[in-house]
């Protein structure tokens, strides 16, 4: 159905009782054109702009638990794209003006929210470093501002500016980063992909692939039997080295648990989203009152979706010296994210070197923000075998030439052979 004010207040009129259901749950068909394994955020963008852009609707799209089980249901909500290097600054650009046109696009309320992302420095060098990210955004079109301290202070005066530790100088804004509601991002693209044709198919767990006699994939094995496909997406986010080695892939990733934290419902205080440049602490104010705050990985390799004490104890420290306001304020909940973490912490979209099947993987901390734009360059990818030009970074091969897009300057450097 089609969503609308009339809509609303039809449903109005039966107490909300007789609403359609908002994607079908058909049964998986013996072959479809495009299969695309992984039914979170990334994988039904996918899927819905492979049938929106391309008209390729014979795609199913396989999730082994249930929309928004995953990774789409587990992280901080954060939309962005304030990044500096070439490869990241274009494609995270283009991935917020779609994050701009999603509710249209998909006739879904995904709440998005743009009210402004603040990065706080608290060093000379710091700023330096903001001032040349700003710049190098501003250049490329994406706005930023560089605040100084009072410039902050008339943003968020409830900061601990004071701190003799951790003294805020300033802070990087942009002003169109914000906020958008993760469950109802991977609904939205679930409803706007079934109008399209798109079969999603939940519980259905892929357990292996079916290759011919040239090696080539032809479909998936999985839960629910045999699904054949003239080419095969992997957008698992953490299963990805899982999902991989089915197909005898070893992937330059590693996954590891990011907790992610929400408090009970207080008054508004916090006006977007904001990030301690002294530690690695980031936080926003739900709809609900909630705050909505994370930090860093645990730092071991894990599959449990489940952090441990010491990142909640440092992610609390974090929060108190930035805003010891919040210390009173009750912890509701919280929950852990697989991370497929890559080597330089940038993205991997290409075709792997098994002939049909394709790879978007290794988002690390940024996949959320991602998600419309992975989505885009992905079904590009997928549907005429190129990669998209604000893709084209983000190739597998970049490890072995060292061509790495390392963003905070600090990652991993593999060992060239």
């Amino acid at each position: 159905m089609k969503y609308s004010i009339f809509s609303l207040a039809r449903a109005a009129l039966s107490g909300h009782k007789n609403w359609p259901r908002t994607w079908r749950d058909p049964e998986p068909q013996k072959q479809y054109d495009v299969v695309i394994v992984g039914g979170g955020g990334h994988g039904l963008a996918t899927a819905y702009h492979l049938a929106h852009e391309h008209g390729i609707r014979n795609v199913a799209v396989l999730e082994k638990g249930w929309i928004g089980s995953g990774n789409a249901g587990r992280n901080t909500t954060i939309i962005r794209s304030n990044y500096m290097l070439p490869g990241n600054i274009g494609f995270y650009e283009m991935s917020m003006k779609l994050w701009e046109t999603m509710e249209r696009d998909l006739n879904y309320n995904a709440m998005v929210s743009q009210r402004g992302v603040l990065n706080l420095y608290h060093s000379d060098a710091q700023r330096d470093a903001y001032a040349r990210r700003g710049n190098a955004m501003r250049i490329n079109g994406i706005d930023s501002e560089l605040l100084d301290q009072a410039g902050v202070r008339k943003l968020a005066p409830f900061l601990n500016f004071d701190n003799s530790r951790f003294p805020i100088q300033g802070g990087l804004l942009q002003p169109r980063g914000g906020t958008a509601r993760h469950d109802a991002v991977v609904w939205g693209y679930a409803h706007a992909a079934d109008k399209l044709g798109v079969d999603i198919i939940q519980n259905c767990e892929v357990t292996g692939f079916t290759r011919d006699a040239n090696g080539k994939v032809t479909g998936v094995e999985t839960s629910r039997g045999t699904i054949g496909a003239g080419k095969v997406g992997i957008a698992v986010a953490g299963n990805s080295s899982r999902v991989a080695a089915m197909a005898g892939l070893r992937l330059p990733i590693e996954s590891h648990v990011l907790q992610a934290f929400v408090s009970e419902g207080i008054k508004p205080l916090i006006p977007g989203v904001i990030t301690f440049g002294a530690g690695h602490f980031y936080v926003s104010q739900s709809d609900k009152g909630g705050l909505v705050f994370g930090g860093d990985i645990d730092g071991y390799n894990s599959y449990a979706q489940r952090g441990n004490l010491p990142v909640v104890e440092d992610v609390c420290e974090g929060g108190m010296a930035l805003m010891p306001v919040i210390g009173r304020v009750r912890l509701l909940r919280q929950w852990g994210g697989i991370m497929d973490m890559s080597m330089d912490g940038s993205p991997i979209i290409d075709k792997t070197p098994v002939d049909g099947l394709y790879l978007n993987a290794g988002w690390c901390y940024g996949g959320f923000k991602a998600t419309p734009g992975s989505g885009f360059v992905f079904a590009h990818l997928i549907a005429r075998d190129e990669l998209h030009r604000e893709g084209a970074r983000f190739r597998l091969d970049r490890f072995q030439r060292g061509a790495m897009i390392d963003e905070k300057g600090q990652g991993a450097q593999p060992n060239l052979h």
